[in-house]
Protein backbone atom coordinates (compact mmCIF):
# COMPACT_ATOMS: atom_id res chain seq x y z
CA UNK A 1 0.00 0.00 0.00
CA UNK A 2 3.10 2.41 0.70
CA UNK A 3 4.33 1.79 -2.84
CA UNK A 4 0.91 2.34 -4.23
CA UNK A 5 0.64 5.96 -2.26
CA UNK A 6 3.79 6.81 -3.31
CA UNK A 7 3.27 5.93 -7.05
CA UNK A 8 -0.04 8.12 -6.76
CA UNK A 9 2.21 11.01 -6.18
CA UNK A 10 3.98 10.58 -9.13
CA UNK A 11 1.47 9.60 -11.64
CA UNK A 12 -2.09 11.69 -10.97
CA UNK A 13 -5.26 11.42 -12.59
CA UNK A 14 -6.00 7.83 -12.27
CA UNK A 15 -1.93 7.01 -13.93
CA UNK A 16 -1.92 4.34 -11.55
CA UNK A 17 -3.72 0.73 -12.26
CA UNK A 18 -3.80 -2.31 -9.55
CA UNK A 19 -7.13 -4.09 -10.79
CA UNK A 20 -5.82 -7.91 -11.38
CA UNK A 21 -7.15 -7.38 -14.99
CA UNK A 22 -5.16 -4.51 -15.74
CA UNK A 23 -2.17 -6.32 -14.57
CA UNK A 24 -2.52 -9.13 -16.44
CA UNK A 25 -3.30 -7.36 -19.83
CA UNK A 26 -0.03 -4.88 -19.32
CA UNK A 27 2.06 -7.46 -17.42
CA UNK A 28 2.28 -10.06 -20.17
CA UNK A 29 3.45 -10.58 -24.15
CA UNK A 30 2.34 -13.33 -26.78
CA UNK A 31 4.65 -15.79 -25.64
CA UNK A 32 1.51 -16.66 -22.56
CA UNK A 33 3.82 -19.12 -20.81
CA UNK A 34 5.04 -17.14 -17.82
CA UNK A 35 3.33 -16.49 -14.70
CA UNK A 36 2.05 -12.62 -14.33
CA UNK A 37 2.37 -11.25 -10.82
CA UNK A 38 2.99 -7.75 -10.87
CA UNK A 39 1.76 -5.42 -8.38
CA UNK A 40 0.51 -1.93 -10.37
CA UNK A 41 0.87 -0.68 -14.03
CA UNK A 42 1.91 3.43 -13.91
CA UNK A 43 1.16 5.50 -17.38
CA UNK A 44 4.04 8.17 -17.41
CA UNK A 45 3.88 11.12 -19.94
CA UNK A 46 6.91 12.79 -19.18
CA UNK A 47 10.63 12.01 -18.72
CA UNK A 48 10.83 13.58 -14.98
CA UNK A 49 7.98 11.61 -14.15
CA UNK A 50 10.07 8.24 -15.35
CA UNK A 51 13.10 10.09 -13.40
CA UNK A 52 10.68 10.02 -10.12
CA UNK A 53 9.97 6.93 -10.73
CA UNK A 54 13.47 5.65 -11.10
CA UNK A 55 14.02 7.40 -7.58
CA UNK A 56 11.45 5.90 -5.99
CA UNK A 57 11.94 2.38 -7.00
CA UNK A 58 15.98 2.80 -6.39
CA UNK A 59 14.59 4.06 -2.92
CA UNK A 60 12.05 1.57 -1.93
CA UNK A 61 13.75 -1.64 -3.90
CA UNK A 62 10.88 -1.49 -6.75
CA UNK A 63 11.21 -3.66 -10.08
CA UNK A 64 10.28 -1.70 -12.93
CA UNK A 65 9.66 -3.71 -16.29
CA UNK A 66 9.37 -1.17 -19.23
CA UNK A 67 6.20 -2.09 -21.41
CA UNK A 68 5.54 -1.43 -25.16
CA UNK A 69 3.10 -2.79 -27.27
CA UNK A 70 3.56 -6.54 -25.72
CA UNK A 71 4.42 -7.87 -29.00
CA UNK A 72 7.15 -10.12 -27.82
CA UNK A 73 7.99 -13.86 -28.10
CA UNK A 74 10.67 -14.22 -25.39
CA UNK A 75 8.99 -13.08 -22.34
CA UNK A 76 11.24 -9.83 -22.35
CA UNK A 77 7.75 -7.85 -21.34
CA UNK A 78 6.63 -10.10 -18.44
CA UNK A 79 5.96 -8.51 -15.18
CA UNK A 80 6.19 -12.28 -12.72
CA UNK A 81 7.61 -11.07 -9.36
CA UNK A 82 5.63 -8.18 -7.66
CA UNK A 83 7.18 -5.53 -10.31
CA UNK A 84 5.82 -2.17 -11.33
CA UNK A 85 5.14 -2.20 -15.35
CA UNK A 86 5.47 0.76 -17.17
CA UNK A 87 3.47 1.33 -19.81
CA UNK A 88 4.88 3.64 -22.63
CA UNK A 89 1.14 3.84 -23.94
CA UNK A 90 0.68 7.92 -23.45
CA UNK A 91 4.17 8.79 -24.48
CA UNK A 92 3.12 8.39 -27.87
CA UNK A 93 3.64 11.91 -29.38
CA UNK A 94 5.70 12.55 -33.36
CA UNK A 95 6.98 15.83 -32.16
CA UNK A 96 9.56 17.24 -34.50
CA UNK A 97 10.27 16.23 -38.45
CA UNK A 98 13.23 17.80 -40.24
CA UNK A 99 13.01 17.67 -43.50
CA UNK A 100 16.91 18.22 -44.52
CA UNK A 101 18.12 15.55 -42.46
CA UNK A 102 15.15 13.00 -42.72
CA UNK A 103 14.87 12.70 -39.29
CA UNK A 104 11.70 12.44 -37.24
CA UNK A 105 11.59 13.04 -33.45
CA UNK A 106 9.32 10.54 -31.75
CA UNK A 107 8.20 9.29 -28.20
CA UNK A 108 8.95 5.55 -27.60
CA UNK A 109 4.89 4.89 -27.33
CA UNK A 110 4.43 5.82 -30.64
CA UNK A 111 3.17 2.71 -33.26
CA UNK A 112 5.63 1.29 -35.65
CA UNK A 113 2.65 1.42 -38.39
CA UNK A 114 2.12 5.64 -37.62
CA UNK A 115 5.56 6.31 -38.11
CA UNK A 116 5.44 4.10 -41.37
CA UNK A 117 2.34 6.18 -42.60
CA UNK A 118 3.86 9.73 -41.02
CA UNK A 119 6.97 8.88 -43.26
CA UNK A 120 4.78 7.92 -46.35
CA UNK A 121 2.82 11.22 -46.03
CA UNK A 122 6.11 13.09 -46.22
CA UNK A 123 7.03 11.06 -49.65
CA UNK A 124 9.61 9.41 -47.05
CA UNK A 125 9.83 6.06 -46.00
CA UNK A 126 10.48 3.87 -42.56
CA UNK A 127 11.50 0.35 -43.78
CA UNK A 128 11.43 -1.51 -40.81
CA UNK A 129 8.39 -3.73 -40.78
CA UNK A 130 7.04 -7.19 -39.71
CA UNK A 131 3.44 -8.73 -38.87
CA UNK A 132 2.99 -6.78 -34.99
CA UNK A 133 4.11 -3.11 -36.76
CA UNK A 134 0.25 -2.23 -36.29
CA UNK A 135 0.52 -2.94 -32.65
CA UNK A 136 4.40 -2.41 -31.47
CA UNK A 137 5.89 0.35 -30.26
CA UNK A 138 9.00 2.05 -31.39
CA UNK A 139 11.00 2.22 -28.20
CA UNK A 140 10.20 -2.21 -27.75
CA UNK A 141 11.41 -2.17 -31.29
CA UNK A 142 14.79 -0.31 -30.46
CA UNK A 143 14.89 -2.34 -27.42
CA UNK A 144 14.83 -5.50 -29.12
CA UNK A 145 16.63 -4.04 -32.32
CA UNK A 146 13.81 -5.49 -34.15
CA UNK A 147 14.23 -6.42 -37.76
CA UNK A 148 11.74 -7.29 -40.06
CA UNK A 149 10.87 -8.51 -43.68
CA UNK A 150 13.24 -6.32 -45.19
CA UNK A 151 16.65 -6.18 -43.52
CA UNK A 152 18.21 -8.03 -46.82
CA UNK A 153 17.96 -4.59 -48.29
CA UNK A 154 17.66 -1.90 -45.22
CA UNK A 155 18.95 -3.59 -42.43
CA UNK A 156 17.86 -3.49 -38.61
CA UNK A 157 16.51 -1.05 -36.35
CA UNK A 158 19.68 0.11 -35.38
CA UNK A 159 20.56 1.13 -38.67
CA UNK A 160 17.90 3.97 -38.70
CA UNK A 161 18.46 5.32 -35.19
CA UNK A 162 20.09 8.16 -35.60
CA UNK A 163 19.32 9.18 -32.00
CA UNK A 164 18.27 7.95 -28.46
CA UNK A 165 16.99 9.68 -25.02
CA UNK A 166 17.34 7.49 -22.24
CA UNK A 167 16.65 7.14 -18.50
CA UNK A 168 19.15 5.16 -16.82
CA UNK A 169 18.71 2.64 -13.78
CA UNK A 170 20.21 5.59 -11.64
CA UNK A 171 17.74 8.26 -12.90
CA UNK A 172 20.09 10.30 -15.50
CA UNK A 173 18.91 11.77 -18.78
CA UNK A 174 21.54 10.64 -21.19
CA UNK A 175 20.92 12.45 -24.90
CA UNK A 176 23.03 9.29 -27.37
CA UNK A 177 23.89 10.97 -30.14
CA UNK A 178 21.56 13.72 -31.55
CA UNK A 179 21.04 13.23 -34.84
CA UNK A 180 24.66 13.17 -36.39
CA UNK A 181 25.85 11.55 -39.19
CA UNK A 182 29.56 11.56 -37.96
CA UNK A 183 30.66 11.64 -34.20
CA UNK A 184 33.98 10.34 -33.36
CA UNK A 185 33.74 11.54 -29.59
CA UNK A 186 34.18 8.27 -28.04
CA UNK A 187 31.90 5.44 -27.45
CA UNK A 188 28.61 5.39 -28.86
CA UNK A 189 26.23 4.73 -25.80
CA UNK A 190 23.17 4.72 -28.30
CA UNK A 191 24.23 1.23 -29.41
CA UNK A 192 24.22 0.22 -25.92
CA UNK A 193 20.51 0.47 -25.75
CA UNK A 194 19.22 -0.30 -28.86
CA UNK A 195 18.72 -4.29 -28.16
CA UNK A 196 19.06 -3.83 -24.62
CA UNK A 197 15.27 -5.27 -23.66
CA UNK A 198 15.01 -2.56 -21.05
CA UNK A 199 18.08 -3.78 -18.75
CA UNK A 200 20.08 -0.64 -18.79
CA UNK A 201 17.35 2.28 -19.04
CA UNK A 202 14.07 3.49 -20.25
CA UNK A 203 14.27 4.43 -24.02
CA UNK A 204 12.02 7.63 -23.67
CA UNK A 205 12.51 8.99 -27.30
CA UNK A 206 14.22 8.72 -30.21
CA UNK A 207 15.22 10.23 -33.49
CA UNK A 208 14.85 8.12 -36.42
CA UNK A 209 16.04 8.55 -39.69
CA UNK A 210 13.95 8.25 -42.78
CA UNK A 211 14.15 6.68 -46.59
CA UNK A 212 13.87 8.28 -49.78
CA UNK A 213 10.23 6.29 -50.32
CA UNK A 214 10.62 3.37 -52.28
CA UNK A 215 9.83 2.72 -56.16
CA UNK A 216 7.07 0.35 -56.88
CA UNK A 217 7.52 -3.51 -56.08
CA UNK A 218 6.87 -6.75 -57.61
CA UNK A 219 6.34 -9.60 -55.84
CA UNK A 220 7.70 -13.11 -57.15
CA UNK A 221 6.28 -16.74 -55.15
CA UNK A 222 8.32 -19.25 -56.03
CA UNK A 223 7.98 -23.33 -55.56
CA UNK A 224 10.90 -25.12 -54.54
CA UNK A 225 11.71 -28.82 -53.74
CA UNK A 226 14.87 -29.04 -52.25
CA UNK A 227 16.52 -27.49 -49.64
CA UNK A 228 19.31 -26.61 -50.98
CA UNK A 229 17.82 -25.05 -53.75
CA UNK A 230 16.69 -22.18 -52.24
CA UNK A 231 20.20 -20.80 -51.52
CA UNK A 232 20.92 -21.62 -55.15
CA UNK A 233 17.67 -19.32 -55.85
CA UNK A 234 19.03 -16.48 -53.65
CA UNK A 235 22.57 -16.27 -55.49
CA UNK A 236 21.00 -16.41 -58.68
CA UNK A 237 18.53 -13.88 -57.88
CA UNK A 238 20.92 -11.67 -55.82
CA UNK A 239 23.11 -11.69 -59.46
CA UNK A 240 20.38 -9.76 -61.55
CA UNK A 241 18.17 -7.86 -59.01
CA UNK A 242 18.49 -6.15 -55.52
CA UNK A 243 16.82 -7.90 -53.64
CA UNK A 244 13.84 -5.61 -51.14
CA UNK A 245 12.93 -9.31 -49.44
CA UNK A 246 13.57 -12.57 -49.79
CA UNK A 247 11.02 -15.36 -47.21
CA UNK A 248 10.79 -18.67 -47.13
CA UNK A 249 7.86 -20.84 -45.83
CA UNK A 250 7.35 -24.67 -45.81
CA UNK A 251 4.61 -26.19 -47.19
CA UNK A 252 2.99 -27.12 -43.79
CA UNK A 253 2.98 -23.15 -43.61
CA UNK A 254 1.21 -22.51 -46.75
CA UNK A 255 -1.35 -25.27 -45.88
CA UNK A 256 -2.06 -23.75 -42.43
CA UNK A 257 -2.77 -20.02 -44.00
CA UNK A 258 -4.69 -21.16 -47.12
CA UNK A 259 -7.10 -23.49 -44.46
CA UNK A 260 -8.27 -20.36 -43.04
CA UNK A 261 -9.80 -19.69 -46.60
CA UNK A 262 -8.86 -15.88 -46.98
CA UNK A 263 -6.15 -16.22 -49.09
CA UNK A 264 -5.63 -19.21 -52.58
CA UNK A 265 -2.79 -20.93 -52.98
CA UNK A 266 -0.47 -19.32 -55.19
CA UNK A 267 -0.36 -22.24 -57.51
CA UNK A 268 -1.95 -25.53 -57.87
CA UNK A 269 0.36 -28.10 -57.02
CA UNK A 270 2.29 -28.81 -54.01
CA UNK A 271 6.22 -28.03 -53.51
CA UNK A 272 8.03 -28.83 -50.31
CA UNK A 273 9.12 -25.25 -49.79
CA UNK A 274 8.06 -22.07 -51.37
CA UNK A 275 10.50 -18.70 -51.78
CA UNK A 276 8.91 -15.24 -51.76
CA UNK A 277 10.91 -12.52 -53.36
CA UNK A 278 10.29 -8.85 -53.70
CA UNK A 279 12.48 -6.48 -55.76
CA UNK A 280 11.58 -3.08 -57.84
CA UNK A 281 8.75 -3.20 -60.44
CA UNK A 282 11.24 -1.62 -62.98
CA UNK A 283 13.80 -4.54 -62.91
CA UNK A 284 10.91 -6.71 -64.76
CA UNK A 285 12.90 -8.22 -67.10
CA UNK A 286 15.90 -8.96 -64.84
CA UNK A 287 13.69 -10.92 -62.74
CA UNK A 288 12.21 -13.04 -65.84
CA UNK A 289 16.04 -13.72 -66.60
CA UNK A 290 16.73 -15.20 -62.97
CA UNK A 291 13.59 -16.98 -63.40
CA UNK A 292 14.35 -19.24 -66.13
CA UNK A 293 18.04 -19.64 -65.14
CA UNK A 294 16.49 -21.11 -61.81
CA UNK A 295 14.01 -23.05 -64.08
CA UNK A 296 16.68 -24.72 -66.37
CA UNK A 297 18.82 -25.15 -63.08
CA UNK A 298 16.11 -26.88 -61.47
CA UNK A 299 16.14 -24.92 -58.49
CA UNK A 300 12.63 -24.00 -59.17
CA UNK A 301 9.23 -26.19 -60.56
CA UNK A 302 6.75 -23.01 -60.85
CA UNK A 303 5.93 -19.22 -59.82
CA UNK A 304 3.83 -16.69 -59.92
CA UNK A 305 4.60 -12.76 -60.28
CA UNK A 306 2.64 -10.31 -58.94
CA UNK A 307 0.94 -8.06 -61.43
CA UNK A 308 -0.85 -5.20 -59.50
CA UNK A 309 -0.59 -3.69 -56.03
CA UNK A 310 -3.56 -5.97 -54.48
CA UNK A 311 -1.83 -8.89 -56.01
CA UNK A 312 1.50 -8.52 -54.35
CA UNK A 313 -0.50 -7.95 -51.06
CA UNK A 314 -1.70 -11.00 -51.36
CA UNK A 315 0.97 -13.02 -52.19
CA UNK A 316 2.67 -11.27 -49.44
CA UNK A 317 0.07 -12.41 -46.92
CA UNK A 318 0.80 -16.09 -47.78
CA UNK A 319 4.12 -15.72 -45.60
CA UNK A 320 2.81 -12.68 -43.36
CA UNK A 321 -0.80 -15.05 -41.77
CA UNK A 322 1.30 -17.70 -41.03
CA UNK A 323 2.73 -16.40 -37.67
CA UNK A 324 -1.42 -15.79 -36.83
CA UNK A 325 -1.95 -19.04 -38.83
CA UNK A 326 -0.83 -21.46 -36.47
CA UNK A 327 -1.43 -19.46 -33.36
CA UNK A 328 -4.18 -22.04 -32.35
CA UNK A 329 -1.77 -24.57 -32.86
CA UNK A 330 0.07 -22.89 -29.55
CA UNK A 331 3.24 -23.56 -30.91
CA UNK A 332 6.90 -23.70 -29.22
CA UNK A 333 8.54 -21.02 -31.30
CA UNK A 334 12.45 -20.43 -31.69
CA UNK A 335 13.95 -18.04 -33.67
CA UNK A 336 17.41 -18.50 -35.07
CA UNK A 337 20.32 -17.26 -37.23
CA UNK A 338 23.66 -18.44 -39.14
CA UNK A 339 25.35 -17.29 -42.18
CA UNK A 340 23.08 -17.35 -44.99
CA UNK A 341 25.94 -19.81 -46.53
CA UNK A 342 24.79 -22.55 -43.42
CA UNK A 343 20.95 -22.49 -43.90
CA UNK A 344 20.97 -25.30 -45.89
CA UNK A 345 22.74 -27.76 -43.74
CA UNK A 346 21.81 -26.10 -40.66
CA UNK A 347 17.88 -26.55 -41.92
CA UNK A 348 18.17 -30.32 -42.66
CA UNK A 349 20.08 -30.94 -39.03
CA UNK A 350 17.65 -29.43 -37.16
CA UNK A 351 14.63 -31.57 -38.88
CA UNK A 352 16.80 -34.10 -37.99
CA UNK A 353 16.81 -33.41 -34.07
CA UNK A 354 13.10 -33.13 -33.98
CA UNK A 355 12.17 -36.07 -35.90
CA UNK A 356 14.37 -38.28 -34.26
CA UNK A 357 13.12 -37.00 -30.45
CA UNK A 358 9.90 -36.07 -31.78
CA UNK A 359 8.31 -37.42 -34.88
CA UNK A 360 4.90 -37.00 -33.92
CA UNK A 361 4.82 -33.45 -33.69
CA UNK A 362 4.77 -31.11 -36.78
CA UNK A 363 7.16 -29.01 -37.94
CA UNK A 364 6.20 -25.53 -39.22
CA UNK A 365 9.02 -23.63 -41.03
CA UNK A 366 9.67 -20.09 -42.25
CA UNK A 367 11.84 -17.06 -42.31
CA UNK A 368 13.53 -14.21 -43.38
CA UNK A 369 16.33 -16.61 -45.40
CA UNK A 370 17.55 -13.35 -47.04
CA UNK A 371 19.30 -12.92 -44.10
CA UNK A 372 20.04 -16.06 -42.34
CA UNK A 373 16.86 -15.79 -40.00
CA UNK A 374 14.97 -18.97 -39.69
CA UNK A 375 11.53 -19.80 -37.55
CA UNK A 376 11.13 -22.54 -36.36
CA UNK A 377 7.35 -23.47 -35.22
CA UNK A 378 6.64 -26.95 -33.67
CA UNK A 379 2.74 -27.29 -33.35
CA UNK A 380 1.26 -28.86 -30.19
CA UNK A 381 -1.19 -31.84 -30.83
CA UNK A 382 -4.50 -32.08 -28.87
CA UNK A 383 -2.89 -34.78 -26.92
CA UNK A 384 -0.77 -32.73 -24.86
CA UNK A 385 -1.03 -30.05 -22.24
CA UNK A 386 0.37 -26.99 -22.61
CA UNK A 387 3.11 -28.01 -19.96
CA UNK A 388 3.56 -31.36 -20.98
CA UNK A 389 4.71 -30.14 -25.01
CA UNK A 390 6.34 -27.07 -23.41
CA UNK A 391 8.58 -29.43 -21.66
CA UNK A 392 9.46 -31.31 -24.08
CA UNK A 393 10.30 -28.94 -26.85
CA UNK A 394 12.33 -27.40 -24.33
CA UNK A 395 14.07 -30.38 -23.80
CA UNK A 396 15.64 -30.47 -27.07
CA UNK A 397 17.08 -26.99 -26.82
CA UNK A 398 20.59 -27.88 -25.27
CA UNK A 399 21.06 -29.72 -28.56
CA UNK A 400 19.73 -27.61 -31.04
CA UNK A 401 21.76 -24.72 -29.60
CA UNK A 402 24.68 -26.63 -29.76
CA UNK A 403 24.19 -26.37 -33.56
CA UNK A 404 23.80 -23.13 -33.37
CA UNK A 405 27.24 -22.86 -31.26
CA UNK A 406 28.93 -25.19 -33.53
CA UNK A 407 27.74 -22.61 -36.90
CA UNK A 408 28.64 -19.12 -34.91
CA UNK A 409 24.98 -18.36 -35.06
CA UNK A 410 22.46 -17.03 -32.53
CA UNK A 411 19.89 -18.66 -30.64
CA UNK A 412 17.82 -15.51 -30.62
CA UNK A 413 17.99 -13.22 -34.45
CA UNK A 414 15.15 -11.35 -33.68
CA UNK A 415 12.78 -11.70 -30.67
CA UNK A 416 15.35 -10.96 -27.94
CA UNK A 417 16.19 -13.28 -25.05
CA UNK A 418 13.70 -11.93 -22.13
CA UNK A 419 12.87 -14.93 -19.63
CA UNK A 420 12.40 -17.66 -22.31
CA UNK A 421 16.13 -18.15 -23.61
CA UNK A 422 18.41 -16.80 -20.97
CA UNK A 423 20.17 -20.17 -19.95
CA UNK A 424 20.80 -20.53 -23.23
CA UNK A 425 22.55 -17.59 -23.79
CA UNK A 426 26.06 -18.97 -23.79
CA UNK A 427 25.22 -20.76 -26.63
CA UNK A 428 25.80 -17.55 -28.25
CA UNK A 429 27.55 -15.24 -25.99
CA UNK A 430 31.11 -16.55 -24.26
CA UNK A 431 31.63 -16.65 -20.47
CA UNK A 432 33.81 -12.82 -21.31
CA UNK A 433 30.88 -11.36 -23.44
CA UNK A 434 28.59 -12.36 -20.97
CA UNK A 435 30.23 -11.12 -18.28
CA UNK A 436 30.61 -7.17 -19.63
CA UNK A 437 26.90 -7.02 -20.20
CA UNK A 438 26.86 -8.11 -16.45
CA UNK A 439 29.50 -5.31 -15.87
CA UNK A 440 27.62 -2.93 -18.25
CA UNK A 441 24.14 -3.55 -16.07
CA UNK A 442 25.56 -2.97 -13.09
CA UNK A 443 27.19 0.76 -13.88
CA UNK A 444 23.66 1.82 -16.03
CA UNK A 445 21.52 -0.03 -13.61
CA UNK A 446 23.66 -0.35 -10.06
CA UNK A 447 20.43 -1.55 -8.00
CA UNK A 448 19.66 -3.99 -10.39
CA UNK A 449 15.46 -2.37 -11.16
CA UNK A 450 15.53 -2.27 -14.50
CA UNK A 451 13.91 -5.21 -15.90
CA UNK A 452 15.40 -7.71 -13.49
CA UNK A 453 15.48 -11.19 -14.95
CA UNK A 454 15.66 -10.55 -18.66
CA UNK A 455 18.74 -11.46 -20.73
CA UNK A 456 20.26 -13.50 -17.64
CA UNK A 457 19.71 -13.98 -14.20
CA UNK A 458 19.57 -11.70 -11.45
Amino acid sequence: MENIEALNEIFSRGRVKTDQADLIHWGTDWTRSFEVAPQAVVFPERIDELVALVKLAREHSLKLVPSGGRTGLSGGAVASNDEVIVSFDRMNQIHAFNPTDRIVGCQAGVITQRLQEYAIERGLFYPVDFASSGSSQIGGNIATNAGGIKVIRYGLTRDWVAGLTVVTGTGDIIRCNRGLVKNATGYDLRHLFIGSEGTLGFIVEAEIRLAPGPKPQRVMVLGVNELDDILNLLQCFQQHVVLTAFEFFSELALQKVTEKGSVPRPFSEPCAFYALVEFDADADEEAAIAFEEALDRNWVTTGVISQSDAQAAALWSLRENISESIAADTPYKNDLSVRISEVPGFLSDVDGIVNKHYPDLDVCWYGHIGDGNLHLNILKPESLTIDEFFERCHRINPELFSLIEQRGGSISAEHGVGLLKREFLPFSRSDAEIGLMRGLKEVFDPSGIMNPGKLFSV
